[in-house]
């Protein structure tokens, strides 16, 4: 019993030290909900108490005509309060779970020996425990540290790898997939960069992807994917290995990635094309380079010359904060030796094989259909790294708290 007492104490620890409680959507399904045998003590039912205390206090807030007043105010206390929403409401129904226990349990003893009133409550005692553990289960895991960028935006981008005209075709098919999956969340996805392949497909693609929670999402989707079939241009029916590099990278701002202007070049240019006049007798276009990295962004899509400057900042601060996040993430994950994956963009996560008509993630360990993936019911597979990720870090909790 102390064991899980002290794992609940380490997770609070986590969430005073600046963790959020994130919303169940983010990180908790009922197909991956994690069971632990475990208990909470007054202690750890007073600080909840605290947070629900804090939730309703918020509540409370939105009420305020000073805080209607200030949309920026209203913006961060509606946020606020979602982040601990969740842990509230599993909170107040594992304590009826509680009440309605402690009944049962005073009927039983009140009961004497009358057998068919004690075996009632009994009975009613074995129906509502199962409830409390898996109630304590969620609670451990919304108090599991989150990740600060799963409620972000994104920028998606897929690049060719090897196996040329193939891969740009394989570039493409992704881009099919992963358009399908974001129709189906409820997204929004807006292409800002691409560059076509010379027999069909990408040489690149990017999007922008807005709504709820994105990153927590499609975060799982970095790194290279690995084709095998034979290509439609292959005349001798051979099959063949070609990759393509997707990127997730969260959207960020001035805040979060410092650029010095000394560390850029930036040069104008005709886009061409299509656009009328403007785009071909007009510089719109925009080559951003960015020196320490050597990162080179050409923009064009965009019919004036300060909107096209304005995207290709935004992607480089993309880039960027992308990079700083990549070498936080491997520092962590070497500290957890976590299994779950690299998250790096030169990790190859799966391998799709056309002639056996499966999908095989080397994280998991695991084979899909095929099939499923290229209907972009992606979600399975996404659930399954979740779990996966929430197991690695119950077990590190673990192994912190009997070191305690």
């Amino acid at each position: 019993m102390r064991y899980y007492q002290a794992l609940i104490s380490l997770l609070f620890a986590a969430a005073s030290e600046g963790f959020v409680v994130p919303p169940a959507a983010s990180i908790i399904r009922s197909t991956t909900v994690v069971s632990l045998p475990m208990a909470l003590d007054e202690a750890m039912e007073g600080r909840l108490d605290n947070i629900r205390r804090s939730y309703e206090a918020l509540t409370e807030r939105l009420g305020d005509p000073d805080v209607i007043a200030d949309s920026n105010l209203l913006r961060q206390i509606m946020k606020d309060r979602s982040q601990s929403e969740e842990v509230v409401l599993v909170f107040g129904e594992y304590m009826g779970y509680k009440e309605e226990l402690a009944g049962a349990t005073e009927l039983f003893q009140e009961a004497g020996d009358d057998a068919d009133m004690r075996e009632m409550a009994r009975s009613e005692m074995k129906e509502i425990e199962p409830k409390m553990d898996e109630l304590e289960a969620k609670i451990t895991l919304l108090l599991l540290p989150k990740d600060p960028n799963d409620d972000r935006n994104v920028m998606l981008e897929i690049r060719a790898g090897t196996g040329g005209s193939e891969a740009n075709i394989f570039c493409g098919d992704l881009l099919d997939v992963y358009r399908k999956f974001i129709t189906t969340e409820g997204w929004k996805a807006v292409e800002i960069d691409s560059t076509n392949g010379d027999d069909g497909g990408y040489k690149s693609v990017m999007l922008e992807v807005t709504g709820d929670s994105v990153y927590s999402k499609l975060k799982w989707e970095a790194g290279v994917h690995r084709v095998q079939r034979v290509p439609a241009t292959e005349s001798q029916g051979r099959v063949h290995t070609s990759t393509a590099t997707v990127a997730i990278m969260p959207e960020c701002d001035e805040v979060d990635v410092k650029i010095d202007p000394k560390d850029l070049t930036m040069t104008t240019m005709r886009s061409g094309g299509a656009g009328g006049q403007n785009v071909n007798k007009v510089e719109t276009a925009i080559d951003l380079t960015h020196k320490p990295t050597g990162i080179r962004i050409k923009c064009t899509q965009e019919r004036s010359q300060l909107k096209n400057k304005d995207l290709a900042m935004k992607m480089l601060m993309a880039k960027l904060y992308d990079i700083e996040n990549e070498k936080r993430d491997m520092e962590e994950r070497e500290r957890r030796g976590a299994q779950v994956g690299t998250g790096s963009r030169s990790e190859k996560i799966r391998t799709y094989n056309w002639k056996d008509s499966r999908c095989s993630d080397h994280r998991l360990g695991q084979n899909f259909p095929l099939a499923q993936f290229l209907n972009a019911d992606i979600g399975p597979i996404i659930d399954a790294m979740i779990a996966k990720d929430q197991e690695e870090k119950l077990a590190m909790l673990a192994e912190e708290s009997q070191v305690s």
